[in-house]
Order: C-alpha cells, then sequence, then structure tokens
C-alpha cells in the first residue's frame, strides 16, 4: 500500500469510536472476551505467505471497563507448536487504535493471531495459503 492509503486507513481507525457496542465498524475481524472487543484489518487484507503485513485496529472495553495500558500482537501455528519468526511491533494510542508492524507467516496452513492485552488473551485462527 503507498503512504496516502496507509494514511487513510490509518485515519479511519482513529475515527472510530472506542465503545463495544460499534467497536470498529468497517474493520474485516473481530474477536471478544473478557470485557474487550478487538476489531483488526491486515495490510494488505489478504496475507501472502513469506511477506510482512500490517494489522491495524481498535481495542474497545465493555463500558464502564478503562482502556487497557498494553497490547502485544503474535501469532503461531497451534498444530506445529511454533510461532513467527518475527517479533512484531505494536503501538497502542490512548484512544484505543493501534497498530502492528513486522508480522510476517513464514509458511502457509492454519495460523492464529494472538491478542494479549494486560492479563487477557485473545485469539483469532486464519488460514494462510
Amino acid at each position: 500500500m503507498n503512504p496516502r492509503g496507509w494514511a487513510l486507513a490509518a485515519a479511519a481507525v482513529l475515527a472510530l469510536p472506542a465503545q463495544a457496542s460499534h467497536c470498529g465498524e468497517g474493520l474485516a475481524q473481530r474477536v471478544q472476551g473478557g470485557g474487550l472487543t478487538v476489531a483488526f484489518s491486515t495490510q494488505p487484507l489478504a496475507i501472502k505467505v513469506g511477506q510482512h503485513f500490517e494489522l491495524v485496529g481498535v481495542l474497545c472495553p465493555a463500558p464502564g471497563l478503562p482502556m487497557p495500558g498494553t497490547l502485544r500482537v503474535d501469532a503461531d501455528m497451534p498444530a506445529h507448536r511454533h510461532g513467527m519468526n518475527y517479533r512484531a511491533s505494536t503501538e497502542l494510542r490512548a484512544d484505543g487504535s493501534f497498530s502492528s508492524r513486522g508480522l510476517l507467516l513464514h509458511m502457509p496452513g492454519r495460523w492464529r493471531f494472538i491478542f494479549d492485552i494486560g492479563s487477557t488473551r485473545l485469539t483469532q485462527d486464519l488460514s494462510v495459503e
């Protein structure tokens, strides 16, 4: 994606309200648990084996819960019992929007995104060809 495209995607995420009821409208995926919702999309949308990609999204606590101060994003292959060969860097902003860069899935198969948010872990399965 060109710099203008990244800027537009980031602006869309930043414009999202940090409320669980309409958390991350317009983002491709969502995972919920422990009073938290994570809505996110990959950039690019189609993940290719062996190519870096980014996650952009928003973290939304349930009404009355505080915004968590930490978010770690990772991915692994449960069937193979290994993770990525790269460590992603994640920036969580005060409004709950985030970007995670440096993700790379090095082989095809079933992967799982892992979102560690304080003491809560949420996961989302995906298949990469």
